[in-house]
């Protein structure tokens, strides 16, 4: 079963808690605080696996896990960090936020990885805060929260030649003669409901990968037939076969079935006009054939008039008769045709980096129904979550951070008054003025 668009969900790991702890070792005169740092949680991370051709394995399993990083210790000893989780992909995966549709990676290389979920850092020990004023400090951070996202996987194949054009052209017939793979080909329409791939060697020894693509209808572009699930895997070829039916075995015009093809791709994306492309006339072995063929060739001259037409290569997929040229030709575009990128290379840098956006709303106030203030957004609830509440200092220290970020200001401001209770997530507290 073929599948080339998945929504996942993914949670990084857990940074490890710090610790409070003091050193009680007998003859150890100066004692002082020992609590280690926690360690890093794992973080998820998307590889590419060349061996892999669909999504198909996140049908069945759609939520990834990171490990937690481990608690820090006494005697100063820092807790171990988690392994990342490696999530394999197929070639040719585009990974975007489900929520804001921001790409995050296009992964095409064999091997290449893209961290999608960073682990959480470890929270520090009450060692990191000893100072001269507080020598003995009982305060200690939770583990930071690993990221967490809903996905959208994207599959658009990589192919170096894609075949496109009407159902019943020839298309499967033509990649299973030319390479070991073995579509299914049937006397109706439709019988190529998924994409398939061919390794295709010439016989200089050339190589390139093939794909015949479902058959395109007029409308595709805007849903009707297969065409709009599978435009998208055209995206990555480098050249376009345009296989026409040339025995007009379908009562079809082939100058016709050229225009409407068209036209749906550059309805689609018109920069896969800028592709070069390949016109493979098959079906010669039909008895009209040779005639519509002249009668192609004079239509394609004038169209195009004294700009380069593209090349026209008569063939019969049934009988192999020119099939070896067309490869041939084929395989000396490729290797002046360089490939067509999907993205900018700014706009997939500038998705991976994670940075602090200056004006981002530290926190937001609203209100309950009974009355109870509530505390929200990224930045108080990640330092709600890495407060150790265990320990009175910790919970001191967390109150001067909600002071310094202006909490107490905003709230006076929209008129809190002492007694009042405030609210954080599940934690409850009472305002005081």
């Amino acid at each position: 079963m073929f599948l080339d668009h998945a929504k996942v969900h993914v949670k990084a790991g857990k940074g490890g808690d710090g610790m409070v702890a003091f050193r009680r070792e007998k003859y150890v005169p100066d004692g002082g605080p020992a609590g280690g740092d926690g360690g890093r949680g794992g973080s998820i991370i998307f590889e590419v696996d060349p061996g892999l051709r669909t999504l198909l394995d996140f049908r069945y399993n759609r939520n990834f896990r990171g490990k937690p990083g481990e608690n820090g210790m006494s005697k100063s000893m820092f807790g171990r960090g988690a392994k990342d989780t490696i999530v394999r992909v197929p070639p040719g995966t585009i990974v975007r936020n489900a929520e804001t549709k921001e790409l995050i990676a296009d992964l095409t290389e064999p091997g290449q990885q893209a961290v999608v979920a960073r682990g959480g850092r470890g929270g520090r020990g009450n060692n990191r805060f000893a100072t001269a004023r507080n020598p003995a400090p009982e305060i200690a951070e939770n583990g930071e929260p690993g990221q967490e996202l809903e996905l959208e996987l994207e599959l658009k194949v990589i192919a170096d030649v894609g075949l496109v054009g009407f159902p019943s052209v020839g298309k499967s017939t033509l990649l299973s003669i030319v390479s070991k793979a073995k579509p299914k080909i049937a006397a109706y329409h439709f019988t190529t409901l998924v994409p398939n791939l061919g390794m295709v060697q010439t016989r200089s020894g050339e190589e390139f990968v093939m794909a015949d693509l479902p058959g395109l209808i007029e409308g595709a572009s805007q849903g009707v037939g297969l065409g709009i699930q599978f435009l998208r895997h055209i995206e990555r070829t480098r050249v376009i076969l345009h296989v026409i039916d040339m025995g007009g075995t379908e009562g079809r015009d082939p100058f016709d079935d050229y225009e409407k093809i068209n036209k749906e791709l550059e309805s689609y994306q018109l920069r896969l006009l800028e592709r070069p492309t390949v016109i493979v006339a098959n079906k010669m072995d039909v008895a009209e054939a040779e005639d519509n063929l002249e009668i192609f060739k004079q239509q394609i001259a004038e169209k195009f008039g004294d700009d380069e037409a593209p090349r026209i290569f008569p063939i019969s997929a049934w009988s192999t008769t020119g099939v070896a040229e067309l490869l041939d030709y084929t395989a000396e575009v490729l290797k002046d045709t360089p490939e067509f990128p999907l993205f900018d290379e700014e706009e997939v840098e500038s998705s991976v980096l994670y940075k602090f956006e200056e004006n981002q709303e530290q926190f937001t106030i609203g209100r309950d129904p009974d009355s109870t203030w509530v505390l929200g957004g990224e930045r108080l609830e990640k330092l709600f979550n890495m407060t150790n509440f265990a320990h009175d200092e910790s919970i001191m220290r967390f109150a001067r951070q909600l002071r310094s970020m202006g909490v107490d200001e905003k709230l006076r401001a929209k008129g809190a008054k002492d007694g009042d209770m405030v609210r954080i997530m599940t934690y409850h507290f009472e305002f005081v003025d």
